[in-house]
């Protein structure tokens, strides 16, 4: 598999000369993952000036505006000195000779990443960094960082490559996936990130205080057919999203579904002394039946 690494620091530093910003970041730094946002839906540019494309798809999911320029140079500086993309290749090629070992598989030729700048002002809650790897050939990371996310970027970027992974083996039911599809897809990504590079570094998402996880073991054990794009993101991000996006609040803290979702698939591994490796290919309903929480 040949892996393209998107050289987005320069591709950054070309915005800020460029008059037409949202036009560069629209045409070039989007222009690779066309595919990508195509099968999302998203068009790289709107027809109609301010209509919906991957500038404010984008917007919306947490990178930072190209237009804010002082803070799109501050985080290349930032960008740099991590040497963030030396740290994505790396990450990357350890990933494929793991799955590789394991006789796993993603299933395209090519893979192409892109590592972007966070937008502190939506992604503060996730410690400003996220990422995006839901279709094989493509994944996206977003990250300002900073002392907590530098460290935990290669698991972020693990946890992305896993969903690569898992979507080249199961489709991904974009209007018939429930809520306890959801919770094992992100706890299989989570429990791989973690085999990995070790817990310590797993993402803060995954970590709930035992009360909280307890008592939302307790709320999922009804919801797990739920089905719905609303009902699920209510259950998997929490109330405090919920209501930002004008969903019903479930009575649940900050992605609550992906800390309940990696507890799922770690007790599922342990009681069924299974790897990360074989948990990958068995079907959502097996893990659920089989973890020993519901």
């Amino acid at each position: 598999m040949k892996l393209i690494i998107e050289n987005t620091i320069e591709q950054y530093k070309t915005s800020l000369l460029q008059e037409e910003k949202a036009d560069f970041y629209c045409y070039h730094m989007m222009k690779p993952f066309e595919t990508m946002w195509q099968t999302m839906g998203v068009p790289l540019k709107a027809k109609d000036k301010g209509g919906y494309d991957v500038l404010m798809a984008t917007g919306m999911m947490g990178y930072l505006n190209i237009n804010q320029t002082t803070q799109v140079s501050e985080g290349i500086e930032k960008l740099e000195e991590i040497d963030a993309l030396k740290t994505a290749e790396k990450t990357l090629t350890e990933c494929l000779a793991v799955m590789d070992k394991h006789k796993l598989k993603i299933n395209v030729d090519e893979l192409y990443f892109g590592m972007y700048l966070a937008d502190p002002a939506v992604l503060s809650s996730q410690n400003n960094y996220c990422g995006f790897g839901g279709i094989p050939g493509f994944i996206h990371t977003t990250i300002l960082p900073n002392d907590y996310n530098t460290p935990r970027l290669p698991s972020l970027i693990a946890h992305e490559f896993h969903h690569n992974i898992r979507m080249s083996y199961f489709d991904w039911k974009y209007g018939d996936i429930t809520v306890g599809d959801y919770i094992v897809i992100e706890g299989l990504a989570e429990s791989f990130a973690k085999e990995m590079y070790g817990e310590e570094w797993i993402g803060s998402w995954a970590t709930l205080e035992e009360d909280d996880l307890e008592y939302s073991i307790e709320v999922f054990k009804d919801a797990l057919d739920i089905k719905g794009f609303a009902e699920v993101s209510s259950y998997l991000y929490g109330d405090t999203f919920a209501k930002e996006k004008g969903y019903s609040p479930v009575g649940l803290s900050d992605c609550a579904g992906y800390a309940v979702g990696y507890k799922v698939v770690q007790e599922f591994m342990k009681k069924n002394k299974v790897s990360i490796f074989e948990a990958t290919l068995l079907e959502e309903k097996e893990i659920l039946n089989g973890c020993g929480l519901f």
